[in-house]
């Protein structure tokens, strides 16, 4: 049998500068009022972004990640609101030909309106929305409501219409599975303008995509091509000019037609920097920019940040079973890295400064690779510009987690249009290693029972099993090839569920024999999978996180606060049982905290040392997790504000 390779090479793309030409007003610079459907509450001068957010401003609900708070709050994610504005606009954008009123990001059942016209309806937090608002928009007096339906309500209303039952209702919204509560996280139904939202106007014409591929790479040139899209508004002849710096790379003319115009072209870099992942070299970018003409005019410009590199996915057979690793730039890595999951279970309030100080702390652990988990999101630009900067590799997974999703025609379409989205906003970044379609899916449908518990008839199952394969071995693998032609899909992961032998000869594993299976520590040198991408034991975090979110009165084991900040229905007993084995149990609550971070410092760093001295055949050690969304125990090395645990140490 040949080796089954796949081949990829991507470069980064950076949205950004915009020309004289193009005018945006940002919609979160208005001042917005909200209230509850029933209208029991009304705010003015509040913050769109979240609800919870903006009721915490108002002193309305207190803040839901102190004490047991959370409890306290559910409420707000089962109501229906509305946010409202008045705003004004000048001639500098209503006397643009195009005006498009862009969501960045809508969370998640939205209906807006207009001048009293409803204008979109929206269902997907994932994706961005676009309407074309050049009629609609006047110069003063305007009018913009935005209705939020509650998930909760709508979950409940299309689990009632299907014959068989989700394992988790949250399945039949496309929103991040998180907020619905994980074994790390609370429940916390958010609902706003979580994402950038703004007018845009423009004249003429605009560069709308920049897609940049790289063909080949030799010592003394790199051979690349440039996909172009541009949208306009008047015919004409058209002329694009590539520049790296002052230095003019291609150029090429093409009639315009009113609309959407798509064209490629070819160039080449001569004596190419490569991008290389960190411990391995620089993570070399180059800075082009893509100029516009019209007629003779020139109308816009784009600036992009390129990588280039080959990546190779290698799954060769060999004696054991079959190889899982990357090669970059014809040098096999050894992927030394952890699962990220979102860094607050409010992402729109995460701040610049947060994302820089967490990837200062992965560069200084050496690491070279971060999972993107299914269960979160799809990240900001400014995440994977950091990968991109310190040649962190991204295995990204697509937004699906454990759990049974629809097969409808609207849900799978919605789906094509998310995933259609996020492929082209991501797929020129360096750092994307991977695309992942969902976690644990495969595994969940093959060994965790459903069938059984839920009580699916052999009709409900096969069904079940055929929406699967539609949508993760069909339909996502199919736009993915389209829109990022040549580069590695995965179908789950892991591939093998950990209870299999095969699971630890091929693919990759989550090995959860140790916490889940309750196994020694040592059993993490029997169970070394080829690609390790989740394993995990839980610490505590740091006392001055503790003592953020509870009262002196709190600070014990199995008081009522602690519990709600452990999230794993044995986690206590578990951290219990593996300390008693390894050290002397304290008495003290600061001391038990310590040393149940010297716990999980021993057990993860025991996996990771095994995982290395099996190097080649072992490539790969992602542990489970890097962060939390939220104060809490849980298998993070860095608590939610940033705060090393003994394991971070150990890493």
């Amino acid at each position: 049998m040949k080796p089954r390779i796949a081949l990829f090479f991507i470069v980064l793309l950076l949205v950004s500068s915009c020309t004289k030409d193009k005018y945006r007003v940002d919609l979160r610079s208005f001042t917005w009022s909200m209230h509850d459907t029933s209208d029991s509450i009304h705010l003015q001068n509040v913050n769109p972004t979240d609800v919870h957010l903006a009721l915490l401003d108002h002193k309305l609900i207190g803040d839901p990640f102190y004490r047991d708070n959370e409890q306290k709050v559910q409420w707000v994610g089962e109501k229906d609101w509305v946010f409202e504005t008045a705003f004004n606009v000048n001639d500098a954008l209503l006397l643009n030909d195009q005006i498009d009123l862009v969501f960045e990001g809508l969370d998640t059942y939205a209906e807006v309106f207009l001048n009293g016209k409803q204008i979109l309806v929206a269902d997907n937090m994932f994706r961005q929305w676009k309407v074309d608002v050049k009629n609609s928009l006047k110069k003063n007096g305007n009018k913009m409501r935005i209705v939020f339906q509650s998930p909760v309500k709508i979950n409940q209303e299309k689990q009632a219409q299907l014959p068989y039952r989700l394992p988790e209702i949250r399945g039949f919204t496309r929103k991040a599975a998180y907020q619905s509560g994980w074994d790390w996280g609370p429940k916390l139904i958010t609902m706003g303008i979580w994402r950038p939202a703004y007018f845009e106007g423009w004249s003429s014409a605009v560069i709308k995509e920049v897609f940049i591929q790289t063909k080949s790479i030799k010592k003394e040139k790199a051979s690349l091509s440039a996909e172009i899209a541009v949208a306009a508004t008047e015919a004409g002849l058209g002329k694009v000019r590539l520049f790296n710096g002052s230095e003019q790379l291609a150029e090429i003319e093409f009639n315009v037609e009113k609309g959407m115009n798509r064209f490629a072209f070819p160039f080449s870099i001569d004596e190419p920097e490569l991008w290389w992942p960190n411990g391995m070299g620089d993570a070399h970018l180059y800075t082009l920019r893509a100029e516009l003409q019209l007629n003779g005019k020139p109308v816009d410009k784009k600036e992009t940040t390129i990588g280039i590199r080959k990546i190779e996915v290698v799954q060769q057979p060999d004696s054991i079973g079959k190889s899982f690793y990357f090669r970059v730039n014809g040098k096999p890595l050894f992927a030394k890295g952890a699962n990220y999951v979102p860094q607050d279970d409010f992402p729109s309030r995460v701040s610049d400064e947060k994302y820089q100080r967490l990837f200062k702390s992965v560069m200084a652990s050496h690491m070279n690779m971060l999972r993107v988990w299914g269960g979160g999101i799809y990240e900001r630009e400014l995440f994977y510009e950091l990968c991109d900067e310190n040649g962190i590799l991204v295995w990204q997974d697509f937004m699906f987690a454990g759990n049974i999703y629809p097969g409808d025609s609207a849900f799978v379409e919605g789906v094509k249009r998310e995933v259609r989205q996020n492929v082209k906003l991501l797929r020129n970044h360096p750092s994307i290693a991977l695309w992942c379609g969902n976690n644990e899916i495969n595994e969940a449908w093959h060994n965790w029972g459903w069938q059984k518990s839920l009580g699916y008839s052999k009709s409900d199952s096969a069904e079940i099993w055929n929406n699967y394969h539609r949508l993760f071995e069909a339909t996502i693998p199919s736009i993915v090839q389209k829109f990022d032609p040549g580069s590695f899909y995965w179908p789950s992961s892991p591939s093998i569920g950990w209870g299999k032998a095969a699971s630890y000869k091929q693919g990759d594993v989550h090995y959860w024999g140790v916490w889940w299976g309750r196994e020694p520590f040592a059993a993490y040198e029997n169970h070394v999978g080829r690609f390790n991408s989740e394993y995990g034991f839980q610490g505590m975090p740091d006392m001055r996180t503790i003592e953020s979110f509870t009262l002196p009165e709190d600070r014990k084991l199995g008081s009522a606060v602690m519990d709600v900040h452990q999230k794993h229905p044995a986690g206590w007993e578990i951290i219990q049982e593996y300390m008693e084995r390894d050290f002397r149990v304290p008495d003290d609550f600061e001391d038990y905290v310590y040393v149940s971070q010297l716990v999980q410092a021993r057990g993860i760093q025991t996996a990771i040392e095994a995982h290395r001295r099996a190097r080649p055949y072992c490539m790969g050690s992602l542990y489970w997790q890097l962060n939390d969304s939220w104060p809490v125990t849980s298998w993070s090395s860095m608590d939610y504000y940033g705060r090393w645990k003994a394991l971070q140490y150990a890493v």
